[in-house]
Parts: C-alpha cells; sequence; structure tokens
C-alpha cells in the first residue's frame, strides 16, 4: 500500500487541473484541432517509434558484438591460445 500511496495523492492532485485546462472550449495551444493537426502529430509518433526501434536495435547490437569479444578474449586468456 505504501508504493501506491504516491500514485493515489499524484492523481487526487492531478484532478482538479483537468477542468481548469478544458476552459478554452477545447483549443489547444495550437488553435482549434482540425484533422491535419492529428494527422501530422500521427504521423509523427509513427516516425518517431520507427526510428527509436531502429536506433535501440542497432544499439544492440553493438553492444553484443562487444560483449562477445570480451568473452572471446576471456576465453583465449584461459586457453592459451
Amino acid at each position: 500500500m505504501r508504493k501506491l500511496a504516491p500514485i493515489f495523492v499524484l492523481a487526487a492532485w492531478l484532478i482538479p487541473t483537468a477542468s481548469a485546462l478544458a476552459g478554452d472550449n477545447g483549443e489547444g495551444l495550437l488553435g482549434e484541432t482540425d484533422d491535419k493537426i492529428v494527422t501530422f502529430f500521427s504521423l509523427g509518433v509513427v516516425i518517431f517509434f520507427a526510428v527509436f526501434v531502429a536506433l535501440a536495435s542497432w544499439l544492440q547490437a553493438v553492444l553484443d558484438r562487444r560483449k562477445l569479444e570480451r568473452k572471446a578474449v576471456e576465453l583465449r586468456k584461459r586457453v592459451g591460445w
């Protein structure tokens, strides 16, 4: 229960702010939201995750290669080749 207490406090603190932020008749920071804004935002989200997955995969491959090289060096030290 102690782990959930901060989450409940944060939720109770954020609930009143929702009505305060909705006071502009639903207009956001960029004005009225139309199909163009939603489309470009969604496209940005899709591109972000595609680039993120590609970069994370590349980083994992580089780190795996380093790990395997380090293991090979340790094995050569033990075997004596």
